[in-house]
């Protein structure tokens, strides 16, 4: 037929929707959330940021560390997650870096979350922050919190893997 240019039909094997997904940017990872729960299940939602916040958070500025989700008349927000002032911008009177945020969630999962949140011991935490065509996204796991000898056992896991990729390179 004839030579496409575009993404959607280039030589390579990956789609242009594959590239999309990609070039998504992670602004912040809560590592802290892995460790203190067994996420079951995982889902996005977008969130609602003022100019000055949503600036700072493609530079980085955000914290997860203590962050999770509340749901208050079927509406879901993000508690605790601290995203600091925009060095650029002038100083905002009043501003609060540990605000709650509304999320943007479909009826429906609000109530699969409002479901597993009334479970005993489930929790929905942020898992990280990221941008996906140029908007914020939130990924969200839904988790039950560990126990102690839980986390102990994690830990000799990641120590026993770090010690076998220690094995393989002393062998090279």
């Amino acid at each position: 037929m004839g030579n496409f240019s575009s993404p959607a039909h280039s030589s390579s094997p990956l789609c242009f929707f594959d590239k999309m997904k990609q070039m998504a940017k992670v602004l912040a990872k809560n590592r802290e959330a892995f460790f203190n729960y067994a996420i079951e299940k995982e889902l996005e939602a977008g969130i609602i940021l003022s100019g000055q916040e949503a600036k700072s958070a493609k530079g980085g500025n955000v914290s997860l560390k203590g962050a999770h989700v509340t749901i208050n008349r079927d509406e879901a927000y993000l508690v605790n997650a601290h995203i600091s002032p925009y060095k650029y911008a002038g100083e905002l009177p009043g501003y609060d870096p540990t605000r709650s945020r509304k999320l943007l969630l479909n009826r429906s999962e609000i109530a699969s979350l409002v479901g597993k949140y009334k479970q005993q011991g489930m929790a929905v935490v942020p898992l990280e922050f990221y941008t996906k065509r140029g908007f914020i996204k939130v990924r969200l796991g839904i988790g039950r919190g560990k126990k102690r000898y839980d986390k102990r056992e994690s830990i000799k896991k990641r120590e026993q893997e770090r010690e076998i990729k220690r094995a393989i390179k002393g062998k090279r």
